[in-house]
């Protein structure tokens, strides 16, 4: 007679011995991942449900692929006696993918809560941008009314050796005028107090150069073929970009005008589209407004193109212009002008200001 314990029992034991052997190794498994997993940074405050979601998910996965294994370990026909491995090595992929989603979650966290998202790209920001615009109540410009624009500007003063000073800021500001035909007198400036005519030599009608709100509306609203239509315009100089030229007359549309929101939206979503645009997380105007940049860089003449959007409103600051790397006896880090733009409206006369 065999003992108690042994005998028909013993399979029994050993399945009950493995087991328990499988409930270790889990319990172990559950507490090297944990303990392998980022730990929460102190300084952010990590939504709880987000963390909670994606580690029962992991669990879950870790759990699926252990009971799988363990199925496979007690079948009757074959008897395996598991080596306790790394967590990392047994984790299966779909639990690999969802460690990193919560890795992304616990260091990187939400948004920043001050209206900024320092995780998005030039493009992303760009479309935002270009949302706002499409949305912004802007009245049609009749030809016999003036755009208005004030602003605080500075510019570099070229010196013989190549070098650079930048100027004192100072205000400035500018009558434009809508008339689409060729005219000579094409508006009215007062800049550092002192006014001035602003004329071309043998006329100008509205066009790249003068860009009125009547010529800006006649632009195509699909971004493609706006982008097609603007590098067929751009003339650069020898020693810079196409692509570069293309970005600094958008620039130039955005500025000193006034443009029906469809074509603004369009003009932002073309730009994006422009290689080499990037996101900066802050830009200052030259009224020292801080802000969200959209630059590009000119690698043929080293110079940067820098606008520069509030963070909540997205209306556009004001940009700058500067060196990215040493050029002759300028300096990197050099700027060769910068502009924020303080108000905008449409009057009806040369030197009248809006009233809102």
């Amino acid at each position: 007679m065999n003992a108690a314990g042994s005998g028909p029992a013993r399979p029994e034991r050993e399945r009950e011995d493995a087991a328990y052997e499988d409930t270790a190794y889990e319990d172990t498994a559950r507490e090297e991942l944990a303990r392998l997993l980022p730990p929460v940074p102190a300084e952010r405050d990590v939504p709880s449900a987000p963390y909670l979601h994606h580690k029962d998910r992991l669990m879950q996965h870790i759990d699926d692929d252990q009971n799988r294994t363990t199925v496979t370990a007690t079948a009757p026909a074959r008897t395996v006696r598991r080596r306790l491995l790394r967590p990392a090595l047994l984790m299966p992929a779909a639990g690999l993918a969802l460690a990193g989603a919560l890795a992304v979650t616990l260091t990187a966290g939400g948004d920043s809560g001050d209206g900024s998202h320092p995780r998005e790209t030039a493009t992303v920001l760009l479309d935002r941008i270009a949302g706002t615009a499409a949305k912004s109540d802007v009245k049609p410009v009749r030809q016999d009314q003036f755009v208005y624009v004030k602003s605080v500007t500075a510019g570099a003063e070229m010196k013989e050796d190549g070098s650079s000073t930048l100027e004192p800021r100072h205000e400035r500001e500018v009558w434009m005028s809508q008339q689409v035909k060729r005219i000579t007198k094409t508006g009215e400036m007062k800049e550092n107090g002192e006014w001035a005519r602003m004329a071309e030599l043998g006329g100008s009608p509205a066009g790249p150069y003068r860009p009125t709100y009547q010529w800006l509306a006649s632009l195509p609203t699909d971004p493609d073929a706006l982008l097609k239509e603007l590098y067929r315009m751009a003339t650069p100089d020898e020693d810079v970009e196409k692509a570069q030229a293309v970005f600094n007359r958008i620039g130039s549309f955005l500025g000193e005008t006034v443009m029906p929101p469809e074509n603004a939206a369009a003009l932002y979503k073309a730009a994006a589209k422009i290689p080499g645009v990037t996101r900066k997380e802050d830009a200052v105007d030259a009224a020292g407004r801080h802000g969200v940049g959209i630059a590009r860089v000119d690698k043929r003449s080293g110079e940067a193109t820098e606008w520069v959007f509030d963070r909540d409103s997205l209306t556009l600051l004001g940009e700058r212009s500067y060196l990215t790397r040493d050029v002759g006896a300028g300096k990197k880090g050099d700027v060769m002008e910068k502009t924020a733009y303080l108000k905008r409206g449409i009057v009806d006369h040369y030197r009248e200001r809006p009233t809102s």
